[in-house]
C-alpha cells in the first residue's frame, strides 16, 4: 500500500503572502491521513456505515520551507505507533523533493453512539501494524517551548 497522497495546492489556500497559509497546512496533511485510513477501512464509509470513528487528540506541524503555486504537494504519511484505540502518525509534505513540513498527531477511535473509545476493527489495527515504522523520526514526539534547555 503506497502511503504517499499527491495533490496540487489549490489557490483559495494561498495567503497574503503568496504561500500556502498555515491552516492549508493541516488540510494537506488530513486529506493524505484520510485518504490512507479509507484504504485501511477506517475512512468516512467507515463510519458513516458504523458511527465509530478517529479523532484527533493532539496535533504538531513544523513550517520548514515555504511553499508557493504553482505546487504538487506530495505527502507520504507515516505510522509512529498504535494500540487497540490510538494510531500515533505523521507526515512529510514535500514539493520539488524538498521537505516542506513535516505533521504528527494522535487520534483516538471513539464509537459515537456510546460516546466512549472503542477498539480499532481487528483488520485495520493488523494493516497498521505492518505499515508500523520501525524507527521514529527525530522530529517526532518534540514539544514547543520558548524557554532553553
Amino acid at each position: 500500500m503506497e502511503p504517499t497522497f499527491k495533490a496540487a495546492l489549490r489557490p483559495e489556500w494561498i495567503d497574503e503572502y503568496g504561500h500556502l497559509s498555515e491552516a492549508y497546512y493541516l488540510v494537506a496533511f488530513g486529506n493524505a491521513i484520510w485518504s490512507l485510513f479509507g484504504r485501511l477501512g477506517i475512512g468516512s464509509d467507515y463510519f458513516k456505515s458504523t458511527g465509530c470513528g478517529l479523532y484527533a487528540a493532539e496535533s504538531h506541524v513544523r513550517y520548514l520551507k515555504e511553499v508557493r503555486a504553482p505546487a504538487l504537494l506530495e505527502t507520504t504519511c507515516l505510522i509512529l505507533g498504535v494500540d487497540t484505540k490510538r494510531i500515533h502518525y505523521g507526515g512529510v509534505m514535500r514539493v520539488e523533493g524538498i521537505e516542506r513540513a513535516t505533521f504528527e498527531s494522535v487520534v483516538i477511535h471513539v464509537d459515537t453512539k456510546t460516546g466512549r473509545t472503542a477498539p480499532i476493527p481487528e483488520a485495520a489495527f493488523e494493516q497498521l501494524r505492518t505499515l508500523l515504522q520501525s524507527e521514529r523520526p527525530d522530529w517526532s514526539g518534540r514539544s514547543i517551548s520558548l524557554a532553553k534547555r
